[in-house]
């Protein structure tokens, strides 16, 4: 009787704490809704309500939350993904990309399942990007490729590039916009799973999926560049850390250096495995005989063996302009002043999470070609100086912390916090607009100054705002 009494009072507790949550983002919801409405309309600032949030009750609260997030993608006026169907059907939709990132842009797209079995439980998602040849032709080749010769069961997305000339590139900013649109919006379709998502492409497509897996290492699973091979500026190997990272590249394909940039990419993640075990999964190959043409079978099905690590213990951060522009944040990392002010410096960003400790090493990066070939700069050296100044924040949630206990802070080698950091609102809503991911709506953050080596909690600082409110 004893046992059944305190079952029931669990339970009673359980659903006042639940209640609670629910009631903190009930009491918000229309500051909350006008937030996602800025930022999905690009025009996101800070978020400035804010409530306590009980430790018992963040996965309540990241439910509700979501729950608003999802509410307001839904009644954002945009063109969403067509519904899913057997890609045999050959359905396809499009995008028009915005006029001031590429003119007259209008991307079509063959979305669908690439089997004809019974599919239980989520699938994963492959972005497939073609080749540079003539593009009605690139596209239907990786619509057949997609049916036939790669992992099965999956979503495939398999989109047409625009246009063509300077804008016959996967990377640039427009289609930064759209691949952070399907991102965005394959996070909140139930079919898909959000950890297993991988982009791809052969040639042109190749280049593109290996910058964007160095740009966007954060949000996926695996990556799997074929017949292509970038010089390392263009996609540094130290941020793909936490993913299966595949490249495959004829030995004889020495068209703008492949094979040269496929070698170093290689050597890059032989050095960073052997330094970091366990985080630089690599299948990085030169295929003996072969030139620009390869076996494209045995990628796809290499990749789909890797789910994505949403919070893992230790990443790094290379954040390099692509195109004229950067990321915002990465994991859990948020730049708010960026410790390089020069175009040609990049900043470095090494996390390590364990024990309750967040150990932050902050450089800058200068490059120097070594070696370059018809033009084209290929191999460099580094050089890293530590950084000044910047400001950061770092998220946590209570997977990667015990949030009940004292969180410490060590950045380039000097212990600066230790202490409580506090559980927010603010932290949670601001967080699910900047990754729109469902793995990364974190309870709570710290704000690190480079230049003062100093940190405070969001949470606290918000505290003492409100007292001199008060006041």
């Amino acid at each position: 009787m004893k046992k059944v009494f305190t079952c029931i009072m669990l339970l009673l507790a359980a659903a006042s704490v639940s209640a609670q949550s629910s009631k903190v983002v009930k009491k918000n919801k229309e500051a909350i809704k006008s937030y996602f409405a800025s930022s999905l309309a690009e025009s996101r600032g800070n978020f400035e309500k804010d409530a306590k949030i009980d430790i018992d009750a963040i996965e309540e609260t990241r439910a509700a939350v979501w729950n608003v997030w999802k509410n307001s993608v839904e009644e954002f006026n945009e063109e969403k993904l067509i519904p899913l169907a057997p890609l045999e059907e050959r359905k396809t939709g499009k995008w028009r990309l915005p006029a001031n990132l590429e003119p007259n842009a209008v991307m079509p797209y063959y979305l669908g399942i690439n089997t004809l079995d019974k599919v239980e439980g989520k699938l994963p998602l492959f972005l497939y990007m073609h080749g540079s040849g003539d593009k009605n032709r690139e596209w239907e080749n990786g619509i057949g490729f997609s049916l036939r010769r790669f992992y099965s069961p999956a979503v495939y997305m398999v989109p047409q590039i625009p246009n063509t000339g300077e804008y016959y590139r996967w990377a640039i900013q427009s289609k930064q916009w759209a691949w952070e649109k399907l991102l965005r919006l394959a996070f909140l379709n139930d079919t898909i799973d959000a950890n297993r998502i991988y982009f791809f492409g052969i040639s042109e497509g190749g280049y593109g999926s290996q910058r964007l897996a160095s740009f966007y290492a954060d949000y996926l699973a695996g990556a799997g560049p074929m017949a292509g091979g970038e010089p390392l500026m263009n996609a540094p190997m130290e941020n793909v850390a936490n993913i299966a990272f595949s490249l495959r590249t004829g030995a004889l394909d020495d068209g703008f250096g492949r094979n040269i940039c496929t070698q170093s990419a290689l050597d890059a993640a032989d050095s960073l495995a052997a330094i970091h075990p366990g985080y630089y999964n690599h299948f990085i190959e030169l295929i003996p005989g072969y030139g620009h043409g390869i076996d494209y079978n045995p990628t796809t099905p290499w990749l789909a063996k890797f789910t994505r690590n949403p919070h893992p213990k230790y990443f790094y951060w290379e954040n390099y302009d692509m195109y004229g522009r950067k990321r915002e944040g990465f994991y859990n990392l948020k730049v708010n002043v960026d410790p390089s002010s020069s175009a040609s410096i990049r900043s470095c960003f090494e996390v390590t999470m364990e024990d309750n400790t967040i150990e932050l090493n902050v450089k800058r990066v200068r490059y120097t070609t070594t070696f370059s070939k018809g033009g084209i700069p290929m191999l460099f050296a580094k050089k890293y100086t530590d950084a000044t100044r910047g400001n950061v924040t770092i998220y946590l949630n209570e997977k990667m912390f015990d949030l009940t206990k004292p969180v410490k802070v060590i950045l380039n080698g000097k212990e600066i916090f230790n202490g409580m950091v506090g559980t927010s609102l603010k932290a949670m809503v601001e967080s699910c607009a900047i990754y729109y991911d469902p793995e990364r709506l974190f309870p709570a953050s710290i704000d690190i100054d480079i230049a003062t080596n100093s940190a405070v909690p969001t949470a606290i600082k918000n505290v003492k705002a409100e007292k001199k409110k008060k006041k």
